[in-house]
């Protein structure tokens, strides 16, 4: 395990796979998010960001009472509308920074998933959730809306249950986050950890470039409108054949046919 970045509030770390992990922590139980935490945490997967070795990242929290349990109201209650602004920011900027990951983000999800978890969660590629995780955005019932990435959920989960989650301030369980499509898959929380390496390591079994490649379509395609997304996949499709990898693994498949 090569360790890239490690400060008060978060780790970096990549494996001999290709496998990177940024652990929040120093964050109190529930790895709550204020400016120092969101900045480290930012600053950590931006520096993974930059390395072509680096073929899934895995975002999580410390312990497994929560993977974001929301933002830190005693630094919000002190702000005033410039300063809001400011920190806002900052989140708007770890969210981004995940959504804009190169390689696909797995978001580990072992409980409480409230406020800014979700919206840092909705920017993951995909989320795996321990079946006692608990999901809510509870920003109404303190005198605030859902603001940034909160804006992908309608896309995410539809309109309805977007307009349910961010206008009641209730909370949902694992299997509600599952059926509405917040979550890609729920297990046993002792299993969790199994699940997102198995699925991490999937990445690593692919040709990078074309994970890459199928990510940066996927972001694109939502922006698109239909006809010019599939237009511009053609030469996307092309460009592939410039990396070798088609030749690699279509020749490997097809060898294992025969054998």
């Amino acid at each position: 395990m090569n360790e890239i970045s490690n400060t008060e509030h978060a780790t970096g770390v990549v494996d001999d796979d290709g496998i990177a992990t940024v652990t929040i922590r120093n964050a109190k139980v529930l790895n709550i998010v204020n400016s120092a935490v969101s900045g480290e945490v930012t600053a950590a997967i931006a520096e993974l960001a930059e390395r072509p070795e680096v073929r899934a990242l895995v975002l999580r929290g410390t312990g497994d009472r929560a993977f974001i349990g929301g933002a830190d109201i005693t630094e919000m209650a002190t702000l005033e509308r410039g300063s809001a602004e400011v920190f806002i920011d900052g989140l708007r900027r770890l969210c981004q920074a995940v959504r804009d990951f190169p390689a696909p983000v797995i978001a580990r999800m072992p409980g409480w998933c409230l406020g800014v978890g979700v919206e840092v969660a909705a920017a993951c590629d995909l989320r795996i959730s321990s079946s006692t995780a608990k999901f809510g955005m509870p920003e109404v019932a303190v005198g605030i809306p859902s603001v940034i990435h909160a804006a992908l959920l309608p896309r995410l989960i539809g309109g309805g249950r977007a307009d349910w989650l961010m206008l009641t301030a209730e909370n949902i369980d694992a299997e509600t986050a599952l059926s509405w499509g917040l979550v890609n898959e729920v297990v046993a929380l002792e299993e969790l950890d199994d699940a997102v390496a198995r699925t991490a390591r999937r990445f690593a079994e692919f040709g990078p470039a074309a994970v890459r490649q199928q990510k940066k379509l996927l972001r694109s395609w939502e922006a698109l409108p239909l006809d010019q997304a599939i237009a511009d996949s053609v030469a996307e499709f092309g460009t592939a054949f410039d990396t070798g990898e088609p030749q690699k693994y279509m020749t490997e498949f097809l060898n294992r046919k025969r054998n």
